[in-house]
């Protein structure tokens, strides 16, 4: 296995502005429009921590706490919290910012897995994951929790056919 490396190491922050184009008739953001923003800055976390091309296996808990409104900053902010043999989970979270008044929201929380791949499109083992802060060992072990609860809901899925 290729050396082992922090989240910090890895981690990302990208910014966009809510334009007309991002949003509904109640201009707020389209939900499908922060579902990419957020797939793409996990994508870049799971590529810089494995050094290969990446690709989405699943999406997990995406939760839209508030609408961000047209013409508002937002902050989406992916750190890895998990390794295994050649998946990755990215945790994301999104804030908004009103440019006018400062104020800051939490807007949504996502944790997404992605498998990284060799040269032919085979999955590929990644290098292992060293949390060091309070805050990545939180995230490292229920990241840990969650693998373990799919597992066990598709294992008993699996029994019930």
């Amino acid at each position: 296995m290729k050396k082992s490396k922090t989240p910090s190491e890895s981690q990302i922050e990208m910014r966009e502005m809510v334009m007309p184009s991002h949003t509904n008739p109640q201009n707020t953001v389209f939900g499908g429009t922060v579902m990419s923003w957020i797939d793409i800055a996990a994508a870049m976390v799971a590529a810089r921590h494995c050094g290969k091309p990446v690709v989405t296996a699943h999406i997990d808990d995406i939760d839209f706490i508030a609408p961000i409104k047209m013409g508002y900053h937002v902050l989406i902010q992916a750190s890895l919290n998990y390794v295994g043999r050649t998946s990755m989970i990215v945790g994301v979270k999104v804030t908004s910012e009103n440019p006018y008044t400062g104020e800051v929201r939490k807007t949504t929380t996502a944790y997404l897995t992605f498998v990284a791949l060799d040269d032919l499109g085979k999955p590929v083992e990644v290098p292992g994951l060293l949390p060091e802060t309070e805050d990545e060992l939180r995230r490292y072990e229920n990241a840990k929790k969650r693998v373990q609860m799919k597992q066990d809901v598709r294992s008993t899925l699996r029994n019930k056919r």
